[in-house]
């Protein structure tokens, strides 16, 4: 990063130097990660401080993942830092920990976020983190033996297995003998937790006293499969699965973006142009199915905007099936660019892509006319799920639940990648915090995102055909240099999907980790439902817009 882009920072000294200045005694060396502009090596009883000076003295105050890993000799977690004002300004607080005592200070005082983040680390990894609010397991059963990821792990060892089917819901400890409580399961197998969600929920009459999110039942072990794939060839076809709704393009440009970036692969400038089309495409199919489901929930309209919705994503399907030849696990980004080119004859793709993005502005009409100008819709949206923005900046919100508290962050402008840069568009904010504004956010960042498809099909139209290179030269096995290391992300369509790869010489990664947007968002729930009405959770857990694909991955 030049000193230009950093105006903060003196003339001469880098971020490295000025974070090495705060933290002082602190930090305890440094280590070279390929995103970051700085890299420090904290002591595990150190961490707090550490993370206290960097949010509150020098703005770092976007906790977007933390990562946990096993060497032969030591645990590591990592803080990946970054500025909700400027994500290109990345620190990575590294932690190692005893290979004999795995135990780590807890961050969760600092940024909440890490209250998820950490459970993570400790259940398929194994560090423990002194001081940790809530140190349970989070993916896997609270009776699993060992931890996934660590290298002594054992995948034939027997499970111990309670049969919890056979519990009373309401067993004492969830009672309150002074208090007229109630504990209500919602989920995990019904329509409107969008997925295998369990919501362990507390009423006090009515309302939500206490709202307990049980995830993992969809827990696929991705992060593994990815470590045990090829980069150029076998790990591509997983991301389609992680939001297996509709968005995945965007999951193979995370998963891309990071490898590139790895590999030092450049992307020919007529891929970045379909890349960037077709991910907006799928980011309007995302918003197309949130929005439905989300009428869905509140005030149950299944026969009108239910079904226009899937109506307008089934358009969009069929030009990405025209594309891509599939029309829900895409594989079509390769390393180094996309599969094949657009299809032929390419005046009907284009005239079929025309076509969609003419209608787009009528239909987008109904609705509002249906859906935000529903005075049943607005009372069950407006000032309900109120989500401040410093609480989600602590919860390291992103997409339209962050752009929905008046949080200006979207890495399409804020980090450029693709083709975005080049292109006219704005990033889409509302300021009410609530329900209503995320579903305004979506609705208009469709608008935006047309704008996007329009410029790009403009692009491709004029496209010189001796100049239209789909893939750079990538080598046919890649073996990134050891112990590698790069966090990079992309705006997917629920917020902020990142990828954290660590290489070990091999074809295949040492470490993979993916960064969920739904994952750190869904952790808002709590602090946007309790001490309201029970029917206003529904309508909260559906303005977040999750997958449990992604979720659990």
């Amino acid at each position: 990063m030049s000193v230009e882009e950093t105006p903060e920072i003196e003339a001469g000294v880098t971020v490295e130097d000025e974070v090495l200045e705060r933290l002082g005694d602190l930090a305890q060396g440094t280590e070279e990660h390929l995103n970051a502009d700085a890299s420090v090596v904290v002591r595990p009883d150190q961490v707090q401080d550490t993370l206290f000076a960097l949010r509150d003295d020098m703005g770092y105050d976007h906790l977007s993942c933390v990562t946990a890993q096993e060497y032969e000799d030591r645990y590591e977690s990592i803080y990946h830092l970054k500025k909700y004002d400027d994500p290109t300004q990345e620190v990575s607080v590294v932690v190692p920990a005893s290979k004999d005592e795995p135990v780590s200070q807890t961050a969760e005082p600092v940024f909440r976020t890490a209250d998820w983040h950490e459970r993570e680390a400790y259940d398929l990894v194994g560090i423990d983190y002194e001081g940790h609010p809530d140190p349970r397991r989070i993916l896997l059963p609270d009776t699993w033996q060992g931890h996934p990821l660590g290298q002594d792990y054992d995948q034939d060892s027997p499970q111990i297995v309670t049969l919890g089917e056979w519990d009373n819901p309401l067993r004492d400890d969830h009672m309150d003998s002074e208090a007229d409580t109630m504990f209500l399961n919602i989920g995990p197998h019904h329509p409107a937790t969008h997925g295998v969600l369990h919501l362990k929920t507390v009423l006090d009459g009515e309302t939500v006293a206490d709202v307990d999110p049980d995830i993992g039942y969809l827990h696929r072990c991705e992060e593994q499969m990815c470590q045990n794939g090829t980069y150029r060839h076998q790990i591509m076809p997983y991301p389609d699965r992680w939001d297996y709704i509709s968005a995945g393009i965007l999951n193979e440009w995370a998963y891309a973006r990071a490898a590139e970036d790895l590999a030092d692969i450049e992307v020919p400038e007529y891929a970045q142009v379909i890349r960037t089309m077709s991910a907006e495409l799928c980011r309007i199919a995302s918003h197309m199915l949130a929005v439905a489901t989300f009428a869905l929930d509140v005030y149950g309209d299944f026969t009108a905007l239910f079904q226009y919705g899937v109506r307008d994503r089934e358009v969009i399907q069929n030009i990405l099936e025209d594309l891509t030849g599939q029309r829900m696990m895409f594989n079509y980004l390769r390393l180094g660019g996309v599969a094949w080119d657009l299809p032929e004859p390419r005046e009907e793709f284009f005239e079929n892509t025309r076509d969609f993005l003419e209608e787009l502005p009528a239909k987008l009409e109904e609705y509002h006319d249906l859906l935000t100008g529903n005075e049943i819709f607005q009372i069950r949206c407006v000032n309900t799920g109120i989500l401040e923005p410093e609480v989600a900046k602590s919860y390291g919100a992103t997409g339209p639940v962050a752009r929905g508290s008046g949080i200006d962050y979207d890495l399409r402008r804020d980090d450029p990648y693709g083709y975005y840069d080049e292109l006219d568009w704005d990033v889409v904010t509302e300021d009410g915090c609530d329900n209503y504004s995320r579903v305004l956010v979506r609705l208009q960042e469709v608008e935006e995102s047309a704008k996007i498809i329009e410029q790009c099909v403009d692009l491709l139209e004029e496209w010189p055909e001796d100049e239209r290179t789909i893939q750079s030269n990538v080598p046919r096995t890649l073996k990134p240099e050891a112990d590698t290391e790069t966090y990079r992300a992309v705006e997917g369509a629920k917020g902020e999907l990142g990828i954290y790869i660590r290489a070990d010489g091999t074809d295949k990664p040492g470490r993979f980790k993916i960064r969920s947007p739904c994952f750190s968002n869904l952790q808002t729930l709590g602090e946007m439902s309790e001490g309201e009405y029970i029917a206003d959770l529904i309508a909260s857990l559906g303005s977040l817009d999750i997958v449990l694909g992604e979720v659990d991955r």
